[in-house]
């Protein structure tokens, strides 16, 4: 049995079967069910709806960690593979997207003009 594997003793108060991979897994779920509530304080600061980059950072992290506990823990769980494949994938394009138009829209400020491509696209991400 992996080190990862087994069971952390320290944590024998809670009662529950801790191990390492279990707690990569639990943080991962964690940093995924948490996003929301960034995202509802960004939105809730903006006044309307916003998705914040650390939002998807946040995704992108939580669904990777879950996915290599369902990979590579003893549990080899090929549903928590499937259901944390998709978000991952959704979260590092998203990131990969914002990074790309705000990265576009700094440039054109800097040269006190709108990127190529860029007209309207931080408008209809504004609205």
């Amino acid at each position: 049995m992996s080190v990862m594997d087994q069971e952390i003793l320290w944590l024998s108060w809670t009662g529950l079967h801790t191990t390492p991979w279990k707690l990569i897994g639990l943080t991962g779920a964690a940093l995924f069910g948490v996003r929301w509530l960034v995202q509802f304080v960004a939105s809730r600061r903006a006044g309307r709806p916003v998705i914040p980059r650390l939002f998807w950072y946040m995704s992108l992290c939580g669904s990777l960690m879950a996915l290599s506990y369902f990979l590579f823990s003893s549990k080899q769980d090929a549903v928590g593979v499937v259901q944390n494949l998709l978000p991952a994938f959704t979260a590092a394009y998203s990131l990969y997207l914002d990074i790309r138009v705000h990265r576009r829209h700094d440039r054109a400020g800097r040269q006190g003009q709108q990127a190529p491509g860029e007209a309207g696209a931080l408008d209809r991400l504004n609205d």
